[in-house]
């Protein structure tokens, strides 16, 4: 099955950190730019970050600006999101998925190989 396996999403107090691993399944990472998205309770999708396949981010949320960091290990298949400086409203699940393109990823077109996500909770 072609889809991505997310992971390290935990409970953590406002001001901690964490890193989230995305793992490809059934396909190979370096020929995809790949995004970050994230899910709050009763709130829509939205992205969060976007990596392309020459290692240029595209920050999505202006609220994670200095705070969320995107990389990518194409030779372990994984792209990872280390989170820093919680806030509570950070929770959610948090999904990746793969696009042809940047651009697509930051438009949120034709993403695919969606995972079933990691949940985050910030709160004290």
């Amino acid at each position: 099955q072609l889809q991505f396996v997310e992971s390290g999403g935990d409970l953590v107090q406002p001001g901690g950190s964490l890193r989230l691993s995305c793992v490809a399944s059934g396909f190979t990472l370096d020929s995809y730019a790949i995004g970050w998205f994230r899910q709050a309770p009763g709130k829509e999708r939205e992205g969060v970050l976007c990596i392309s396949r020459s290692d240029y981010i595209t920050n999505i949320a202006d609220s994670v600006k200095g705070r969320f960091i995107i990389t990518r290990d194409n030779t372990k298949n994984t792209v990872y999101l280390q989170m820093n400086s919680l806030r509570p409203e950070d929770t959610g699940v948090y999904y990746c998925a793969a696009a042809p393109v940047q651009a697509m990823c930051i438009k949120r077109v034709g993403m695919k190989y969606w995972g079933e996500g990691t949940l985050v909770t910030v709160s004290s």
